[in-house]
């Protein structure tokens, strides 16, 4: 059976706080659950709960769940709407993998509901499949996918992604016309949205929330650390806690190509605020620019973790980190919610397009690995072999990834 996996509904490594540029509202990072509590907390650490708290947090949970079950909904449709335009066979809808809780069959087609929530698949029938001899097919049938055109099957391997694509404009369109479209101010100097412990910037005292009012711009800032590597750079800084300025002095670390770090980042200093489309032509256009603004610095945010993995790594969320975020960003406002969605569908989208096995973007290197041998398609023993061993890997990160992040919830650390 040949299956559309989607590494992209196991984890997410781009997160907001790598692209301030773009307005959030309200702001949530992935990188971890927040301190605020998202579920109850043990009756042996804390007064009995209140009701109503409790009902808000589970209500905030199941929206946010649901929003990821809908990305992967949407993105595996796309799968299947691609397959039934083109009179391809499908065989099996599921979401999730592994043993199926829940199953019904219509017009030939099985979908299931399925344990481990770790993204979903369709599955076409193949005459390596045992049950295949009982379908009433034949190898050289023309409606199975892998009989079918180059054009067909990269048209269907591609419409997942290409589903998630739209989805999130169609998200960021309707938080447009209810809440309006975000809108920047800027403010004086650069601010810093994280310090990572024991850098240098850290050893000065500079913290998470500062804003640096003696900078021109971050780009600017950038090139004068860069090119001060063991030389003090003195800083004015601003803090929400204090009236007063505070004076900084920073010693850039050497970096292996001879430039300056401090280990931060950084991002222009700016208020949001909602502007309200006056047409629908104008909401079209706030939300391509959005569109286009969340794809790129996606973009970048996806390149960041790959130039520095050592340091990103583990900040790589699973879908239980990414339900805790969504949780509180559902607590928090409607409109978050809307921003939380599209997020998650371009980033999924994104992650889906790496070349790699298990992921669409490998499926897709491969045909276009028979394009370029001018058709001729590779040996399937080296097709299979290579989507296992992707397969295998998807379910191990996937279940790391929950183990971890479930260990890292607040109420899991106040039980152990």
């Amino acid at each position: 059976m040949l299956h559309h996996l989607s590494l992209h509904h196991i984890s997410s490594p781009l997160l907001p706080s790598k692209f301030p540029n773009i307005p959030f509202t309200p702001p949530f990072s992935l990188l971890k659950p927040s301190s605020t509590h998202l579920f109850p907390a043990h009756p042996r650490f804390c007064r009995p709960p209140r009701a109503a708290a409790d009902l808000a947090g589970v209500q905030s949970v199941a929206e946010a769940a649901s929003v990821l079950a809908a990305i992967i909904l949407v993105h595996e449709s796309g799968h299947f709407l691609a397959a039934s335009l083109l009179g391809i066979r499908v065989a099996k809808f599921a979401i999730g993998f592994g043993p199926p809780l829940a199953s019904f069959s219509s017009r030939g087609v099985e979908f299931s509901l399925r344990a481990f929530p770790l993204g979903g698949f369709v599955g076409f029938p193949d005459s390596d499949d045992p049950e295949f001899p009982e379908s009433g097919l034949t190898a050289d049938d023309p409606d199975l996918l892998r009989n079918r055109p180059l054009p067909h099957r990269l048209i269907v391997v591609s419409a997942g992604v290409a589903a998630n694509l739209i989805f999130a404009y169609l998200v960021l369109l309707s938080q447009c016309l209810a809440f309006g479209a975000a809108a920047r101010q800027p403010l004086p100097g650069v601010l810093v949205p994280e310090v990572r412990p024991l850098s240098p910037a850290a050893d000065a005292g500079l913290l998470s929330g500062d804003v640096i009012l003696d900078a021109p711009s971050v780009s600017g800032l950038v090139d004068l650390i860069k090119a001060s590597p063991g030389k003090p750079i003195p800083l004015k800084v601003a803090r929400k806690t204090l009236i007063d300025p505070l004076a900084i002095n920073v010693l850039p670390d050497t970096n292996s190509d001879g430039s300056g770090r401090i280990g931060v980042q950084l991002s222009p200093n700016f208020t949001v605020s909602r502007v309200r489309p006056a047409n629908i032509f104008q909401a079209l256009s706030f939300a391509g620019k959005e569109f286009v603004g969340l794809t790129t610095a996606i973009l970048d945010g996806l390149k960041d973790t790959f130039l520095n993995f050592s340091q990103t790594a583990g900040k790589v969320s699973g879908p239980v980190a990414i339900i805790a975020t969504g949780a509180e960003v559902a607590r928090s406002s409607s409109d978050g919610l809307f921003q939380f969605a599209a997020v998650i569908n371009l980033n999924l989208a994104v992650i889906n397009l790496l070349p790699l096995p298990a992921l669409d973007g490998g499926t897709l290197a491969l045909l276009l690995v028979e394009a370029a041998r001018g058709g001729q398609k590779l040996p399937r023993e080296v097709e299979q072999r290579i989507m296992s061993s992707g397969i295998l890997v998807v379910l191990m990160l996937g279940l790391i990834l929950i183990v971890r992040d479930t260990l890292n919830l607040d109420f899991i650390k106040e039980m152990l």
